[in-house]
């Protein structure tokens, strides 16, 4: 085993230990509405949050395949905590898409947590030395214990075209809205970030053709076997999320059945019911199927990197194809299982409960969508444009 392998092990321990941990506290995250001080703390100290971090910045930089385990992992103990720090690992390696100085500023201390709203929903104007954002982002996955943001936004040039860039800013320079209060997903604290005549520096700020890896060459001749295609990239950490909520369902659901009877039936022990059989072991296979699948595209992303070659449209639809499809089957799988649970799982007190609606919630994530990413795929697959520029 390697050094990445190495290092991967070591953080994947300290997280399964913490699985007990991070179930116990759901209520107490749901409640406070994003990752409480103590679950961040927990993460930190498991290395979570150097996975992305490039070596020279003393990161562990791993592949994304070790990354997507990690996240898993993370899901399997708390959806909540999965995605939050799915959003702090993918947007920490989008920042190695940034100038040296820029990277120098943001990996200061090797570890680092990054948040980001990518709808181009606030404006740059042009000023000595930078720009001045204004605007707010929606849905800003853990801003609220994050240490630098990511903000899309629209400036005008002097020719009157319009241009999407992206600014990085610390934390301390956007204030976060009181405004997330949701069914599912509840912890991760996704909340709306507002910047006012915020400053950002040149070196901060990038055009789309950074996020291109078609086009990507300017700054990251030592990106050291990470330069992946963005939005395969981004797809393929978010997976994880859901496998591992999937994993978690399954693992509760086979802790409480065994001697539970069937409420004003005969069955003293719903285990032994051929459709508890049946239904368990097709929610069982979905998961599998699921986990299978992921490692399938996670080869193809590493394997054309490793070959310094860039992923092609088909490869890049297929890949978006089936990610919509793990979020349905392991959305199906998690409902399967709901419904041959007892009347108690929809006690707050019941960690299964929790699952099934954080996988529920996430499941209308807008690039995550069965529907959309399943149209890309089988438009590719009819020799068609795809359509979208999310592949």
């Amino acid at each position: 085993m390697g050094t990445s392998g190495n290092a991967t092990a070591t953080v994947l321990e300290a997280v399964r230990e913490a699985i007990p941990v991070l179930r116990s506290r759901g209520a107490e995250i749901e409640g406070n509405r994003r990752l409480t001080d103590e679950n961040i703390e927990l993460l930190e100290k498991a290395g979570v949050f150097r996975i992305a971090v490039p070596e020279r910045f003393g990161g562990l930089d791993l592949p994304v395949a070790d990354q997507a385990e990690v996240l898993a992992e993370i899901a399997r103990g708390c959806g909540s905590s999965g995605w939050v720090s799915m959003v702090w690992v993918s947007t920490a390696w989008i920042a190695t898409l940034y100038p040296d100085k820029a990277q120098e500023e943001i990996f200061a201390n090797g570890s680092v947590r990054i948040s980001g709203g990518f709808t181009p929903s606030g404006t740059l104007t042009p000023t000595d030395g930078g720009y001045i954002l204004n605007g707010s982002w929606r849905f800003n996955t853990g801003v609220g214990g994050s240490q630098w943001n990511v903000h899309a936004a629209i400036v005008e040039r002097e020719d009157g075209t319009h241009e999407e860039l992206f600014a990085i800013v610390p934390r301390e320079d956007v204030t976060v809205g009181d405004d997330w209060d949701v069914f599912g997903a509840a912890g991760t604290g996704s909340a709306t970030s507002t910047a006012k005549d915020v400053f950002v520096p040149h070196h901060r700020v990038v055009d789309v053709s950074v996020y291109d890896a078609s086009t990507r060459d300017r700054w990251n001749a030592d990106l050291n076997g990470r330069n992946y295609n963005l939005t395969s990239y981004i797809l393929a950490t978010c997976a994880p999320v859901y496998i591992g909520l999937a994993k978690a369902a399954l693992e509760l659901f086979k802790e409480k059945v065994h001697g539970k009877p069937v409420t004003y039936t005969e069955w003293t022990d719903q285990a032994q019911h051929p459709y508890t059989q049946v239904q368990l072991a097709v929610a069982a296979n979905k998961i599998a199927a699921a986990d299978a699948l992921s490692k399938e595209w996670l080869s193809v992303i590493q394997g054309r990197e490793d070959l310094g070659e860039k992923l092609t449209v088909e490869e890049k639809a297929e890949i978006r194809g089936q990610v919509g499809y793990v979020v349905q089957s392991t959305k199906e799988a998690v409902e399967t299982l709901f419904n041959i649970s007892s009347a108690s799982t929809i006690l707050r007190s019941n960690h299964f409960q929790r699952a099934y609606r954080d996988i529920v919630a996430l499941s209308l994530h807008g690039l995550l969508t069965p529907v959309s990413s399943l149209e890309v795929h089988g438009r590719v697959l009819l020799g068609l444009e795809p359509r979208t520029d999310y592949i």
